[in-house]
């Protein structure tokens, strides 16, 4: 049954392994429950006027598609996975600093699903767990100052900084044995994890600070919360 979901043929060739198609469809499976759970609850919760609204999930659609592109567009790639993308972790911070938490991490977690299927390379599952719908999934803590003074900018230093906290854990339990002979596995995998995430993070940062680009952000985040 194992060999119907996977293969041993993984890109790193080290007894990694990488989805069959079966595999990806079942992934792509969970996200699709995940839309559907998010539905149901809207509708139960209707007369609550809370949950998902229609505009939210097209919103958050929007932005899986916009993190997804950008981070096609590397500026630099590491070896074991990480990469300096277009700000695409912006992409999924918004929706948290736009609508809060619930949608926040539930957009955040369905992004990691899709980077997993879009490169389904894995040493075991919860290596995969910790890599994809967790350290992505992080990203939605920008949902936790959606109404703080500097929120955007606090919202998503927090939300990086969990991603980076997913990947140094999985970089120490799982990637250890890649460390430089006489270097420790936390130092090696804070070390590594920090190469790819620090600098998109600053750059990311004096971006959405500058004036213009902080105005027009201001009136997405207006129609994105309009009626």
């Amino acid at each position: 049954m194992k060999e119907f979901f996977t293969t041993t043929i993984g890109a790193w060739d080290d007894g990694s392994v990488r989805l069959t198609a079966p595999g990806i469809a079942v992934v792509v499976v969970i996200i699709a429950l995940l839309v559907i759970v998010a539905a149901v609850i809207r509708h139960r919760n209707a007369e609550k006027k809370t949950i998902l609204t229609t505009k939210q999930l097209v919103y958050s659609a929007v932005a899986i598609a916009l993190a997804v592109v950008c981070s096609m567009i590397k500026f630099a790639n590491l070896p074991m996975g990480g990469s300096v993308t277009l700000f695409s972790m912006l992409f999924i911070a918004l929706i948290g600093y736009w609508y809060g938490p619930y949608v926040g991490l539930m957009t955040a977690v369905a992004y990691g699903l899709v980077q997993f299927v879009m490169e389904p390379i894995f040493y075991t599952v919860p290596q995969m767990i910790l890599d994809y719908p967790l350290a992505f999934g992080a990203l939605g803590l920008a949902g936790f100052f959606a109404n703080k003074k500097h929120g955007l900018q606090i919202g998503y230093i927090v939300a990086v900084f969990g991603r980076y906290v997913f990947a140094v854990i999985s970089g120490v339990v799982f990637f250890g044995a890649y460390a430089p002979e006489g270097t420790p596995a936390i130092v090696y995998s804070l070390t590594y994890n920090a190469t790819y995430i620090v600098p998109e993070t600053i750059a990311t940062l004096i971006v959405i600070s500058l004036p213009p680009v902080a105005k027009a952000l201001a009136q997405v985040k207006k129609n994105a919360l309009s009626a």
